[in-house]
């Protein structure tokens, strides 16, 4: 990324800032409805994607009427962005969801390189990459309601801004939800090897935060009640999402690289061209966050298909199927490995239970194309 597109970046980024006052103004105003959920995403999207699924996954944060998504934190790591290709991070598809939705959430990238210690604060890192941390203490700092954070890659961000400002965190994060690690500490999951200090340092801090690993002993792609992994045989779905989605799920799961990305969101997708994006599988790892900050419920219908609802809308003929967090203790080693222990004492930790994984998978095969298909930006 040369100089004259990260200057370009961050006017961009500083504007949304300077807007944000007004905005809040305006949250603090009476409520006919109860206030919706405030949010802060921290991802490891990029541009091409790294992983499509990135940019599947965020759309939950923009559509869901439940979430007031205040502010996208860009998760890069260095060496990915010229890996496989050159890339950047994912300030173009937040700027396409933005453009879908009709919305201005601001967005900033964090330092490329792993944290030095455990309180490691990064405060000699480039300008441009000190952005996604600040915008985070900012958000945090503005915000009337008690915030949920999402860590969708390494916890680099989050760790380093709690070194800075730990009081700000006690006071206004509600949660952290850690979409990482492993269910045994005998195998290192990925996103926990990124930057091994910052995981240990939220397993070490008294934060409140809920796990949800992302791999079992035997890797990132088994299954297990406490792993949030599953697969979806095919996104064929993606063929009769609305419009703008549709030009969205093409324009990543096709790696485009076109210029003009956000006119690209208006066009038509040749049927044939989505079709073929449709025979495509997909890994996921993301739905059971989502439900939880959102408290949604995962069901079984009278008429035996699987939705996921609102909770007030859960039905008395509705059978709910297990999507729990669950008080623990955790004890984490210095690489990031950890072990936890259920509890029945207070712990600010909570572990991912979704019971019986091959049922989960099978509900969420049909619930989560259905969701999707609701979005109406």
């Amino acid at each position: 990324m040369n100089r004259r597109t990260e200057r370009a970046i961050m006017a961009f980024t500083t504007a949304f800032q300077l807007a944000a006052p007004a905005v809040l103004q305006a949250a603090d105003a009476p409520k006919p409805m109860p206030s919706r959920i405030a949010l802060i995403n921290t991802t490891d999207l990029y541009h091409p994607p790294q992983d499509p699924g990135d940019n599947f996954d965020i759309i939950a944060a923009y559509a869901l009427p439940e979430l007031d998504l205040k502010a996208v934190i860009l998760d890069a790591t260095g060496k990915f962005l010229h890996e496989g290709g050159k890339r950047d991070p994912g300030f173009i598809p937040v700027l396409q969801l933005n453009s879908i939705f009709g919305r201005n959430v601001p967005c900033g990238t964090t330092p490329y390189v792993p944290m030095k210690s455990p309180e490691d604060k990064m405060l000699d890192a480039p300008a441009f990459q000190q952005f996604g941390i600040e915008l985070l203490l900012e958000t945090l700092r503005r915000s009337t309601d008690p915030v949920e954070i999402t860590i969708f890659g390494s916890a680099r961000s989050v760790a380093v801004a709690y070194n800075r400002q730990p009081e700000l965190f006690r006071q206004h994060v509600r949660r952290i939800h850690l979409c990482a690690g492993a269910s045994s500490p005998d195998f290192l999951e990925w996103n926990v090897v990124l930057d091994p200090h910052a995981f240990v340092r939220l397993l070490r801090s008294d934060l409140p935060v809920a796990i949800y690993p992302c791999a079992t002993k035997d890797g990132p792609f088994a299954y297990g009640p406490h792993n949030s992994f599953w697969k979806l045989q095919n996104i064929g779905f993606i063929e009769n999402v609305n419009r703008p989605l549709g030009a969205y799920l093409a324009f990543a799961f096709g790696g485009s690289k076109r210029t003009d990305f956000l006119q690209a969101m208006e066009e038509e997708v040749p049927a044939a061209a989505l079709q073929a994006l449709g025979r495509r599988s997909h890994n996921v790892w993301e739905t059971a966050v989502w439900l939880q900050i959102g408290n949604r419920r995962l069901v079984k219908r009278a008429d035996g298909h699987f939705r996921i609802v609102p909770a007030a809308e859960v039905l008395a003929t509705d059978t709910v199927l297990p999507n729990e967090l669950r008080p623990c203790r955790v004890q984490v080693r210095d690489n990031g490995g950890f072990s936890f222990q259920l509890t029945d004492q207070p712990t600010n930790f909570l572990i991912y239970d979704r019971g019986d994984p091959a049922i989960n998978e099978q509900a969420m095969r049909e619930a989560l194309p259905a969701l999707y298909l609701s979005f109406r930006p």
